[in-house]
């Protein structure tokens, strides 16, 4: 818990300045605040005079009671005044702190390597992000405020009751630590309990995510009831949690209650018995004095209560800030090396040497894979489900790095040039569509920010996009959402592929890039596909056979490794494992 705070901090100095002003201004609203029981102390003695006898004839000088008044509201008006730019200062501070956070956290979750994103919960770094850090900002904005005014008022307190009574004050001195002793103890108990909420509060939000993400396919399978059993378990749980998180810490907040009543009733008491003269080692003390002995008393005692009101807010927030620098201090990308330069003048040839790897180290995916691609060649990849057809991709665009062996883009290895610049030769489009938030002119020129808008149309009609394009409410301008809208999957296909039409990068990689297309528009994209090929070098995923038959060079892979390579006529006439899955797709 120390490191994290120690963590926030850091985050906290670029705002140092308004940490000096919240301690001075802390300072001077607080200091005013306790002046108000002096005077309220120089009213009550105005009023009571010690060495009068009180009868109807007594004469109480209301002029100067009046004076007392009206010195004791410039105070109060002044000290409020102070104490609101401290809350605005503490609110620069606090905000500004959480913004940086924030930003780092997105930044960190661009430099993750892809198997960090997929061996984790999107879900949970969504929750980490916005709601997490939403917790911490609400925790520091009450610790801040509570911390400095807490620190000013304590000191000052225990200074104006050392002057009126030193017995007594020390008496006070004396006891504060149960308060310190009770909040320690209750705080250790519920700092796992918030720890254990804040996890079960991602994985119910991963959960959340995955069942409104999928929701087509829980209705499809009539999953509704075990998806709502596996919400209500962890919800149970989290319930559970939050239940054990709040009644440890809001026991905080009355023991210390009782404990600092306790300690006022002992300076009610002894200070009432000096007053009168009852014990004479105690001191002498006017009603005056006692009544502002008193407001000191409870003062002092407020900041303890204060802190321990908001401990469950603080220990939240802790146990967010601390799942938020697991992710920022969780191990970035290979970084890539100083002498890194940009793939530039791409042909296309592409030499994999010895080539290993797997996601995990007990499962070998890809072993020994040799292969050279000459520049514009069109190359199809086949293969069973799970042979590393879609992996090997994967290990082009640098997703994941070769655990064994390189691989080399026009005789250089891939991972001594720039990720950017390698993944800018390549086109992708993919089964799954992936569109952002915005037009449908923001979804295309995506890859080529400053295509003007005649580029984007010429682009969509290579694509076939134009057609249902100017159909749409806005044309160009309609905006859809992230998963597309109303759109159908193959328009939502077809925006993917204009994509690339615009672009024209050298490389291209088709993972089943018509797979949710119609017959008839499939073919038109086809003979697309061939024009944009022609002198780019081309990678094909493809399931159904027939589409990949005019390609220079098949590459069959099984278990993680190329067994066969041929053209198409070439794979059939070996009568081998291409040949078998080539004739079972068109078995009667």
């Amino acid at each position: 818990m120390n490191k994290t705070i120690r963590r926030i901090m850091r985050y906290a100095n670029p705002y140092r300045k308004y940490l000096l002003l919240t301690v001075v201004l802390s300072f001077i609203g607080v200091s005013l605040s306790l002046l108000v029981p002096i005077f309220i102390g120089k009213a009550v003695d105005l009023a009571v005079p010690l060495t009068v006898p009180l009868s109807t004839n007594t004469r109480i000088d209301l002029a100067a009671i009046l004076q007392v008044v009206i010195e004791l509201s410039v105070v109060v008006v002044v000290s409020a005044l102070f104490q609101w730019l401290q809350g605005l200062c503490i609110n620069r501070l606090t905000f500004g702190t959480v913004k940086d956070l924030r930003s780092d956290l997105e930044a960190k979750l661009q430099t993750m390597p892809i198997s960090y994103i997929d061996g984790n919960a999107r879900g949970d770094l969504i929750a980490r992000v916005v709601p997490d850090i939403e917790i911490l900002s609400d925790g520091l904005l009450q610790g801040f405020a509570q911390l400095f005014s807490g620190l000013v008022t304590i000191v000052g307190t225990l200074a104006f009751m050392l002057t009126i009574n030193i017995k007594i004050a020390l008496l006070v001195v004396v006891l504060t630590p149960l308060s310190f002793v009770v909040a320690a103890q209750i705080t250790k108990a519920s700092h796992n309990a918030f720890v254990w909420q804040s996890e079960l509060r991602g994985e119910l939000s991963g959960l959340t995510e995955e069942l409104v993400g999928g929701v087509n396919v829980v209705k499809a399978f009539a999953y509704e009831d075990r998806a709502i059993g596996r919400f209500e378990e962890i919800n149970r749980k989290l319930g559970a949690a939050g239940q054990k998180a709040t009644f440890f810490s809001s026991m905080s907040n009355p023991s210390t209650r009782f404990v600092n009543g306790l300690i006022y009733a002992a300076v009610g008491t002894f200070g009432a018995l000096g007053a009168i003269g009852a014990m004479p080692w105690i001191g002498v003390m006017s009603v005056g004095n006692l009544a502002s002995f008193l407001a000191y008393a409870n003062q002092y005692t407020k900041p303890f209560n204060e802190i321990s009101g908001v401990v469950t807010e603080l220990q939240n927030a802790l146990a967010c800030a601390g799942r938020l620098f697991a992710l920022i201090e969780a191990e970035p990308q290979s970084p890539e090396p100083a002498d890194a330069a940009a793939l530039t003048d791409v042909r296309g040839s592409i030499t994999a040497r010895d080539v290993s790897f797997s996601y995990t180290p007990d499962r070998k995916l890809i072993e020994h894979l040799e292969l050279d691609i000459k520049p514009g060649q069109k190359v199809a990849i086949v293969g069973p489900t799970g042979c590393g057809k879609t992996t090997f991709i994967n290990l082009l665009m640098r997703f994941y790095d070769v655990t064994g062996g390189s691989i080399s883009v026009d005789g250089r290895d891939i991972r001594e040039v720039t990720r950017n610049s390698l993944r800018g030769s390549f086109g992708m489009v993919l089964q799954d569509t992936i569109l952002i938030s915005g037009t449908i002119r923001d979804n295309i020129r995506m890859g080529k920010p400053d295509a003007t808008d005649e580029e984007i149309i010429a682009a969509a009609k290579a694509a076939h996009a134009h057609s249902f394009i100017k159909r749409l409410p806005d044309r160009y301008d309609t905006v859809i959402g992230e998963d597309g809208g109303s759109l159908s999957q193959g328009q939502k296909q077809l925006l993917c592929i204009s994509r690339i039409m615009l672009c024209l990068p050298p490389m291209l990689i088709l993972d089943e890039a018509t797979s949710s297309i119609d017959t008839r528009t499939e073919l038109k994209i086809q003979d697309a596909f061939t024009t944009l090929m022609k002198g780019r070098t081309s990678f094909i995923v493809a399931h159904r056979l027939s589409t990949i038959r005019d390609a220079d060079i098949i590459l069959v892979m099984n278990n993680g490794s190329i067994i066969e390579q041929g053209r198409h006529e070439e794979l059939l006439a070996k009568n081998g494992f291409y040949a078998r899955l080539y004739n079972s797709q068109f078995a009667d």
